[in-house]
Parts: structure tokens; C-alpha cells; sequence
């Protein structure tokens, strides 16, 4: 089970709490609430990691010379600083290997020093590890106590590195110059992958003998977030799309998140494997009329042949961001700005966006009913189109305004099923019109009635 965040992130101060303190926080009711994060004096969160569903940490970049840890022991309600360092270091990242063992991997700028930091007893206390490397680790990956991997992308001294006692000494396993990597991800001792973000000029490697080579598995492209629940099937996500294999990353095959309807953008950068089926992934945000913004998740249970996405019930605009859910009920997502965090599992009502559920030409253009209705909060409406058109379906309250834009756009001929929305939207008779334009031909219009009951 994925459980550790390894994307860079940052997070907006919301409320100012000093660091050391913990401030009691009532969690209001709901399946989603927000969280926040103490005043960092400025600093920015680098990296998080949740080790079971109460206690977390967090570290920072550097500020006045001082870089922190901070912990929670109550799922993110609060924060405590766990260690600071005064070397003009800033951490990148955060892993544990379990309960008691973790480490945390930085720079300190003053004399190029790779910074390695690690604790025995849950975080409870850190101490230094003595090496005399030059490495500048912008990636780790720790598989045991022991075995620890790190990327170093300079051109001059970076590579792939590994140490198999602890961070004490480390061997260099790739040095690539300009194409050394900005990613590491080790599924075992001998299968692991690096990546280097360069866009359509970057690259997938893949090692299967415990670095002793890396081949080039996916040349043009990269990877943000990776995981592999066996030595074959496993999932990638970058701006290129999110992917999936079953043949060990030979072989990438594009998944489709829902889009359409008030969808604006749905990245799936960051996502969290709870097993084998079942996945959440990051989204993006949906544009309500009068540009009312709300974020949404998108969640998975078939590895992600089909995927849905809900928007959490609370104040926060939006969600994206990283993702981290360490069993089926105890979940976080966070970004830019702020946090929300589940302990039910996540909101019980999903949406699909635009589906096309039958490409069998129909005869004609048609709206047809929707269903459930009466419904609460969501309903779906089947359209048909006997030939490519614009389409435009369109709800109105019954003065006319408009309240969901949920198609809008050139669809071929076939039958699809659109989402209605109602989860922020008052009881009431609303109105839902389509209009379907044939490219250089007529233009099709039907209204009809619905009723959401709250």
C-alpha cells in the first residue's frame, strides 16, 4: 500500500499557531473536513508523509538558516516541531520504513553537504547521519533501516546512489551527466525506475538486476508519482496523462478521468493505492456559474478501467494537490491552499462527468428524462445524437438563470449520460435544455423538467 508522498508541495499559512504548541482543534462534522498548517515563519512544506491514520510529519525548506520537522500525533489537526536544523539545510524528503525507523534527506548550502537525518522511535527524536559524501539528493527512496536510494540530478557529480548501511558511505550506480534523474522509485532490491522531468525530451528507466544497469523503458516521457502493486501491474502519472502497465512498464496504456460537464481541469498528479483496485488520485477543480469554484477527488475501483470523482463537502475552493490515504477510511489531500482530511472514506455520493455509453448510431436527437427524479443531490441525463454536433446542455432555475453548464462542446453520434449536480444547489424546479447544431446542417433544441428535493 502506497502511504508516502514523495511530490514537493507548498502550503499557504491560514492561521498562525506557534510551533511547539498544540492548539485543541473540534473537527466539524462531515466526511471531509479542512485542516490546516501552523505558521512556518515563511517556510514552505517540502514533503509529508502519514505513517498510520493518527500520526504524520512534515518538513520545510530553509528560512533564517532553520528547516524543520513537524509532527501530529491526531490525524492533522495539530502540529508540533519534532527537530529543526540550523545549518542553512533545506529537507526534501521524508520517508519511514515503518512504525519507528524514518528518515528525512536534505542539502545543506554552506559547504555542499547532503544532509541525512534519521529517528528510531517514531519521530520522537532525530539524529544525524556522519557520511562524507557530496551527493545532492533531490529524491530518496528507503527500502529498509539499511538500504536507501537518492538521485542526484547535477550534471558534474549527480547520478543514482545507494547506501547499504544506513547513509554511513554510498556507491554511485549511474552517472549520466545533463540526462542524470530527478526520481527514484524502488518496488524492490532489484526492480526500480528513475525518470528525469524534461517534458517530451524526458525519459522511464528501469532496473532489474539492483541498479547494476537502467534501460530506457519509456523515452518522451516521465513520471510525478509512480507505483507498482507487483513486479507488473503498477501506474505512472504526469502532464502527459495518467497510465497504467501490466507488463512491468514496457507497455503504458492511457486511463481516462472524468471530464466534461463543469470539470475545468483534472491532473491525477498525485494519487494513493489503498490495494491492487482501488486508487485515489488528485483532480482538479469544477467552475460553478459566476465563477464559484469548488475541488474535487477522483477515486477508482477496478485499477482504474473506471474512474469517478466526488467533491468534498467542505469550504475549501480547491483540492488537486497530494494525495494519501493510509487504509480505506483514513485519507488526506492537500495543496496550495490547505488541507482536508476523511475518516468515513471519503464523501458516499460519485460522479462521472460526460460518458458516452453506446457508440450504435441512433435514430434521432434526443434529450430524454433524467433519473432519478425526484433525486438528491445528484441526478443523470441520457442524450442521443444521430450525427456530430455541438452540443450544449444547459440547467436554468425557473426564472431563467442559469445554474450548470454540464455540455459544451463537438461530440460524435452515439448515446452518453451527463452528471447534474446538486450537492450546492438549493430544493427546487429546474429546467434543462439542449441544443445539438449538426456541423453545416439543422439545429436541434428540447427542454425538460426536474426536480431536486433536499
Amino acid at each position: 500500500m502506497k502511504k508516502l508522498l514523495n511530490i514537493t508541495f507548498s502550503l499557504s499559512v491560514i492561521i498562525i499557531l506557534l510551533l511547539g504548541f498544540a492548539l485543541p482543534v473540534n473537527p466539524p462534522v462531515g466526511n471531509w473536513y479542512q485542516q490546516f498548517m501552523p505558521d512556518l515563519g515563511g517556510r514552505s512544506i517540502t514533503d509529508i508523509t502519514f505513517t498510520d491514520s493518527l500520526k504524520g510529519f512534515a518538513i520545510t525548506n530553509e528560512v533564517s538558516d532553520t528547516s524543520f520537522v513537524i509532527r501530529t500525533t491526531n490525524g492533522g489537526n495539530n502540529w508540533t516541531r519534532s527537530h529543526f536544523d540550523t545549518g542553512i539545510c533545506s529537507y526534501y524528503n521524508i520517508q519511514f520504513v515503518n512504525q519507528n525507523t524514518g528518515y528525512v534527506s536534505g542539502y545543506i548550502y554552506n559547504g555542499s553537504v547532503f544532509r541525512l537525518v534519521k529517528t528510531t522511535n517514531g519521530g520522537n527524536s532525530w539524529f544525524y547521519i556522519n557520511h562524507s559524501s557530496d551527493i545532492v539528493a533531490i529524491d530518496m527512496h528507503a527500502l529498509s533501516e539499511d538500504t536507501i536510494w537518492v538521485v542526484d540530478s547535477g550534471s558534474l557529480t549527480g547520478g543514482v546512489f545507494f547506501t547499504s548501511n544506513g547513509g554511513t558511505s554510498w556507491q554511485n550506480q549511474l552517472s549520466i551527466g545533463s540526462q542524470n534523474p530527478t526520481k527514484i522509485y524502488m518496488f524492490n532490491s532489484r526492480i526500480g525506475f528513475i525518470s528525469k522531468n524534461l517534458g517530451s525530451q524526458g525519459y522511464v528507466r528501469k532496473t532489474e538486476n539492483g541498479g547494476a544497469s537502467w534501460s530506457i523503458i519509456v523515452p518522451n516521457d516521465y513520471y510525478l508519482d509512480i507505483y507498482f502493486a507487483d513486479s507488473l501491474l503498477g501506474w505512472k502519472s504526469s502532464a502527459f496523462g495518467f497510465k497504467k502497465t501490466t507488463d512491468g512498464g514496457l507497455n503504458w496504456v492511457t486511463q481516462t478521468l472524468p471530464s466534461g460537464g463543469l470539470i475545468q481541469t483534472n491532473g491525477g498528479l498525485s494519487f494513493s493505492n489503498i490495494n491492487r483496485d482501488t486508487i485515489w488520485s488528485s483532480g482538479g477543480y469544477l467552475l460553478y456559474p459566476n465563477n464559484t469554484t469548488h475541488g474535487f477527488l477522483n477515486r477508482t475501483t477496478n485499477q482504474g478501467d473506471t474512474w469517478y470523482y466526488q467533491i468534498p463537502d467542505t469550504s475549501l475552493l480547491y483540492v488537486g494537490g497530494n494525495v494519501n490515504f493510509v487504509n480505506k477510511l483514513y485519507g488526506w489531500a492537500t495543496s496550495t491552499y490547505g488541507g482536508i482530511h476523511t475518516t468515513t472514506g471519503g464523501d458516499p455520493v460519485w460522479y462521472f462527468g460526460i460518458q458516452q455509453i453506446s457508440n450504435n448510431i441512433p435514430k434521432d436527437f434526443e434529450l430524454h428524462q433524467n433519473y432519478p427524479n425526484p433525486f438528491n443531490p445528484r441526478t443523470v441525463i441520457p442524450f442521443s445524437l444521430k450525427k456530430s454536433a455541438y452540443v450544449k446542455l444547459i440547467a436554468y432555475d425557473i426564472t431563467g438563470r442559469e445554474v450548470q453548464k454540464m455540455v459544451d462542446g463537438n461530440y460524435s453520434a452515439g448515446e452518453y449520460e451527463v452528471d447534474f449536480m446538486g450537492k450546492f444547489t438549493a430544493s427546487g424546479v429546474y429546467l434543462y435544455r439542449m441544443e445539438a447544431e449538426e456541423h453545416g446542417g439543422s439545429k436541434f433544441v428540447e427542454t425538460k423538467k426536474m426536480i431536486l428535493l433536499k
